[in-house]
Formats: structure tokens, C-alpha cells, sequence
């Protein structure tokens, strides 16, 4: 990889972050379990729409998103828990992945450079799918990983695949956590690592016939 093509990586990350060096601890003390609980029963019959919408703004606050996909996984059951919780992971994942593809290639080039970005497009057309899915279940690095997408203009039939592909075992997984009382920790996490790589094995079959 790159220098220029790494300080882009940087940087996105570096915006990713500092947020969470600023506010990281007081979004943590104020959305524990029991205080997403209290936030969403708050919003009343918007409750599951709060959630999705907190999950999207993941992107650029530092909202413990494990935290809120258990508590609607708590309040609604582990189904629509989880489709909620996989619903808010999928949006967050193609609001950063919009956006930055919006950005063009002017300011893609500006971050990279020329050879940078044709290094950039064929890492993502060669393996983007997996760094997608995989990115999912990673603190701080799914919205980041989006972003780079969208500024190479990863292909977006195969972009939506992969974001599918790590969004919904992950909100389901964890959205089970919280039906079942946070019990499990590490089986979810199993279950969130290895399912988008079964996932992204067909999706990518399915891709070549279509």
C-alpha cells in the first residue's frame, strides 16, 4: 500500500475518532444498556426508528452501536430487534459509502494521488467484497471502510452484496445478545465474524450470474 493512499486511511480514521476522544466517555456512560433502554422507551412508539437512526449516526458520533443493536434486541425480540439493529448497520454502511463516493474523484485524487487511487480500485475491485463484510463486526473500522469504498467508487451492486453480507448477521447477532440478557458475548462475536464470510461466499457467486 501506498504512503498517500495510507495517510487517506488515516485521515478518515482520524476523523472517525476524534469524536470519540472528545465525547467517546460521556456517549458511553449515557448509552450503557440501561441507558439506551431509557433513551429508546423514551421515544415511545418511535422507539425502533430512534434506534436505526442512532446506529446511523454512528458515523460521526461515538455511539456504542454493539450496545444500542442489544438493547433493541431487549425491547423488541430478537427478530425485529434484529432487523432493526441490521437496518440501522446497513444505512450507516451506505450513508458513508454515498457520501464519500459524492465527494468525486477530485477529492479523492487530492487524498491519494493518482497512483494511490488505481491501487485503491483494484484492491477493492479484487477483495473490497471480503473487507466490506468482515469490516462490520470491527469497532471504528466498518464507517471507515465504507468510506474508502465510496471515494474508489467500489462497484455498487457488489458494495450493497457485501454490506448485506456483514450488516445482517451482525445486528441479529447482537440483537440476540440483548433478547437472551447479554449472556453469550462470545458466540455472537463467532457468529458475526464467520457468518459474513458464508454470506459473502454465495453473494459472490450470485454476483457472477447476474
Amino acid at each position: 500500500m501506498s504512503r498517500p493512499f495510507l495517510i487517506a486511511i488515516l485521515l478518515i480514521l482520524a476523523g472517525i475518532l476524534l469524536p470519540f476522544a472528545f465525547w467517546g466517555e460521556a456517549f458511553d456512560a449515557a448509552f450503557s444498556l440501561e441507558g439506551t433502554l431509557a433513551w429508546l422507551s423514551g421515544r415511545g412508539s418511535w422507539a425502533g426508528l430512534a434506534g436505526v437512526l442512532l446506529l446511523v449516526g454512528d458515523i460521526v458520533l461515538p455511539v456504542p452501536s454493539t450496545v444500542v443493536m442489544s438493547a433493541l434486541g431487549l425491547m423488541f425480540g430478537a427478530w425485529t430487534g434484529g432487523l432493526l439493529a441490521a437496518s440501522g448497520s446497513f444505512l450507516a454502511g451506505l450513508t458513508a459509502y454515498l457520501a464519500c463516493r459524492w465527494l468525486g474523484r477530485p477529492a479523492a485524487l487530492w487524498l491519494a494521488g493518482e497512483d494511490s487511487m488505481r491501487r485503491g480500485e483494484a484492491l477493492f475491485a479484487r477483495s473490497g467484497g471480503w473487507i466490506v463484510a468482515l469490516s462490520r463486526w470491527m469497532p471504528v473500522l466498518p464507517e471507515a471502510v465504507s468510506c474508502l469504498a465510496g471515494l474508489v467508487k467500489m462497484d455498487l451492486r457488489a458494495y450493497l452484496a457485501s454490506l448485506a453480507c456483514g450488516s445482517l448477521p451482525v445486528g441479529f447477532a447482537f440483537a440476540a445478545i440483548g433478547a437472551l440478557g447479554r449472556t453469550s458475548p462470545g458466540s455472537a462475536m463467532a457468529l458475526s465474524a464467520g457468518v459474513p464470510v458464508l454470506l459473502w461466499l454465495f453473494a459472490r457467486r450470485w454476483l457472477k450470474h447476474v
